[in-house]
């Protein structure tokens, strides 16, 4: 009934845990690795683990066309995403995700994504406030009350209906990044809705400097640049603000003093990084060497 997509690059680090975790769920699956032309050896770990594994040039990696590439191979009802450094907290995860699929009008559903030990305060807020411990379901209604936030769904650990996600076209491939948030969109505005999951959990944080914290937030720039039509549904809210009032109390209550500095240039990072990519009036091919992205164009 489940089968999981795996893009990988250089995966060595994680592919053997990750595929060993995802042997050991509740509920049985099959595993696709659309690797990257790894230069390690994370190929052979996933063929020895049995897994289906589809090989790529470096250059036709893209978030979206690597993913639907992954789902065309498969035949099973639902279609599972991970990341490659994506590891399921405990046994029924997978079974966790796929629940709320049982309702026809539930089209997706994604996951907590847990810090791992070694996150940085930042970091563990960041994961805190986007995955909170509260389930909850969007759909057109939530439109006025959350605005963008309504669309919010993460490839990190996701699932949704193979049978639906053909029919909507999959993800978008001439994007930067987002592509599961403008699939969410356009699954919404067709008036199916998406599913948080917390009990489905994936330790899954990253410790990125500040001026790779530039660069992730002007690739989300340049994504809605070039997807403009989402604003025409959704209306600017104030969570930016939110986001930095509340990070400030953690770090205080937490005695995190020292990294409330931190936390403030990471805003500040984030906020031009964002406008310089919603806004630059550079050309894509010198936004391209910019972003965490090199062979978008």
């Amino acid at each position: 009934m489940v089968s999981i997509i795996i893009p990988t690059f250089n995966a060595r680090t994680y592919i053997d845990g990750l595929i060993s975790s995802l042997r050991k769920q509740s509920i049985k699956s099959e595993t696709t690795v659309v690797d990257s032309s790894s230069t390690d050896d994370s190929s052979e770990i996933a063929t020895q683990h049995g897994v289906r594994l589809l090989k790529i040039s470096r250059n036709g990696f893209n978030h979206g066309h690597t993913r639907n590439l992954g789902a065309q191979h498969v035949k099973k009802d639902i279609l599972v995403f991970l990341t490659q450094d994506a590891l399921p907290t405990d046994d029924y995860c997978l079974e966790n995700l796929i629940k709320p699929l049982e309702d026809p009008q539930i089209i997706a559903s994604f996951g907590r994504q847990v810090p791992r030990s070694d996150a940085s305060p930042t970091e563990k807020f960041t994961r805190l406030f986007n995955y909170p411990e509260t389930p909850s379901i969007r759909g057109l209604e939530d439109i006025p009350k959350l605005g963008i936030k309504t669309f919010f769904f993460s490839n990190v650990c996701s699932a949704i209906k193979t049978k639906e996600f053909k029919e909507l076209g999959g993800f978008p491939e001439n994007i930067i990044m987002f592509e599961d948030l403008i699939f969410a969109a356009k699954a919404i505005l067709k008036g199916y809705k998406i599913a948080y999951v917390p009990e489905a959990k994936v330790w899954h944080s990253h410790n990125f400097s500040l001026l790779q914290q530039f660069h992730r937030y002007q690739d989300a720039g340049i994504s809605l640049r070039h997807n403009v039509w989402i604003f025409k549904h959704t209306k600017a809210n104030r969570e930016g603000l939110e986001f930095i009032k509340k990070q400030l109390s953690y770090l205080s209550r937490n005695h995190e003093f020292q990294w409330i500095p931190y936390a403030i240039a990471e805003s500040i990072f984030k906020f031009a990084g964002f406008w310089f990519g919603l806004h630059g009036i550079s050309s894509r091919k010198i936004s391209a060497r910019l972003s965490t992205n090199s062979h978008y164009a």
